[in-house]
């Protein structure tokens, strides 16, 4: 089981689905290499918040980066149309359990753990 924000969980998008994880949603910006469709059992591919490109660049998922990072990609989930997907994350993270999906190795330095911050908020 991934980590935990409220009642939304962060999990790479490679494990099996499981029976708690409510509405399943992929937070990436690029299809998970090598999955296919569906076998994502995705509710939804929200591209929408997921991080610039040039801003997951920069990151390069360097540690040393991750704060200034979680700064920036802040700053870019206030703008749209980051801010008006992220409304409707809330909406389906308020109706039961919400889990966010990435194909990111290290979840505790990926986009993921900042969007589940931002979202129980």
């Amino acid at each position: 089981m991934g980590d935990r924000h409220g009642g939304i969980r962060q999990r790479r998008v490679y494990e099996e689905a499981e029976a708690g994880d409510g509405a399943r949603v992929l937070v990436d910006r690029l299809w998970p290499r090598g999955m296919a469709k569906d076998a994502a059992h995705l509710d939804e591919w929200c591209k929408d918040v997921a991080p610039s490109k040039e801003l997951r660049t920069w990151y390069g998922h360097r540690p040393e980066r991750y704060e200034e990072f979680a700064e920036r990609y802040r700053a870019e989930l206030a703008a749209s149309p980051a801010a008006e997907a992220l409304d409707g994350l809330r909406e389906r993270a308020a109706a039961g359990p919400l889990t966010l999906l990435t194909a990111t190795k290290d979840l505790a330095l990926s986009h993921v753990t900042v969007l589940a911050e931002v979202l129980g908020e």
